[in-house]
């Protein structure tokens, strides 16, 4: 394939984690993640302050803030890869319903829609762990089933960010489609980090490399979202631990806000922009609005420079 850059949809786009990785061209904890030809066309989330957020970090980027079931597809720009990290709550419907029928949110048939309408050469889709147990592996099957039927040949895997680098122990599924015509294998990213370092990989990133400058208040407080939660600690809650210098942090959750973990050294929860670095922002990535909105935009992201490795092989893979 020539060397033009590849148009992109966006979907359930966030303050734009996934988009970033894909765009590159930043820089985080002293190395530079080169930029992807990958270039982001139409994009999409309900929640207007995570809109607003996007489209301060990446004003060239038309991003549409509204109700993905209210949006005529036939607007839609055409596109060589969609992305989206489609929310899953239809299938915790399913699971209550004891598997008798799948009740497939109109969020998910948006994914397909949208897919089934532009037809483009990948996509790529991001959720969480629970996706592969939910009734007993029904959701992923179901999946994968209806995207294989718009004539796409689909491979899925669970993944773990801290192994790219991220200094985040997160797990997420990533299910990959190419359209069965181009006849194309997607080539799974090489791991770069492991546990414990093999000779070839490194170990993996700890919170003291990752936010240890950070424990300065001169240097914290001189960067945009260092706020942090008041909420005292309540034992034996979520959120409510310590973490671990020598340790990946935990997963950053959307639902935080006040119950982030506490810093492993000072006496205070971490910080919106430690849960930032923690998730590979960049420093100069701003979070609009209040600082629990920024807790709320960190933990629903794609880590970008977990995502910066997807799009190198799906560059790689198409080219």
């Amino acid at each position: 394939m020539d060397n033009k850059p590849f148009d992109v949809i966006s979907l359930f786009s966030g303050a734009g984690g996934l988009d970033l990785g894909f765009k590159g061209g930043f820089a985080y904890l002293g190395k530079q993640y080169a930029q992807h030809p990958f270039n982001v066309v139409w994009a999409n989330d309900l929640n207007e302050r995570a809109c607003k957020t996007f489209q301060h970090n990446f004003p060239n980027i038309p991003v549409v803030c509204g109700d993905i079931n209210q949006i005529d597809k036939n607007t839609l720009p055409s596109a060589d890869i969609v992305l989206g990290g489609f929310p899953c709550q239809d299938f915790s419907v399913a699971g209550k319903r004891q598997g008798l029928a799948v009740e497939r949110g109109q969020l998910y048939l948006n994914m397909v829609e949208v897919v089934k309408k532009v037809q483009p050469k990948l996509f790529l889709a991001e959720n969480v762990k629970g996706l592969l147990t939910w009734q007993k592996g029904l959701a992923i099957t179901t999946i994968v089933d209806d995207f294989r039927q718009l004539g796409y040949d689909i491979d899925y895997r669970l993944l773990n960010t801290a192994n790219y680098g991220v200094p985040q122990t997160r797990e997420r599924v990533i299910i990959v489609g190419i359209r069965k015509d181009l006849k194309i294998k997607f080539n799974w990213p090489q791991e770069t980090h492991s546990e414990q370092s093999d000779g070839t990989k490194k170990p993996w990133v700890s919170l003291k490399q990752a936010i240890g400058d950070l424990e300065s208040d001169e240097v914290h407080f001189s960067l945009p979202n260092s706020g942090y939660s008041k909420a005292k600690l309540f034992k034996g809650t979520q959120g409510n631990t310590k973490t671990k210098a020598d340790k990946p942090g935990p997963t950053m959750r959307a639902e935080h806000h006040g119950n982030i973990e506490f810093h492993y050294t000072l006496d205070r929860r971490l910080s919106a922009r430690e849960a930032a670095r923690i998730q590979s922002f960049p420093d100069d990535f701003v979070f609009l609005n209040s600082t629990t909105d920024a807790y709320r935009q960190v933990g629903n992201a794609v880590a970008p420079v977990f995502a910066w490795h997807l799009a190198q092989a799906v560059k790689e893979s198409l080219r």
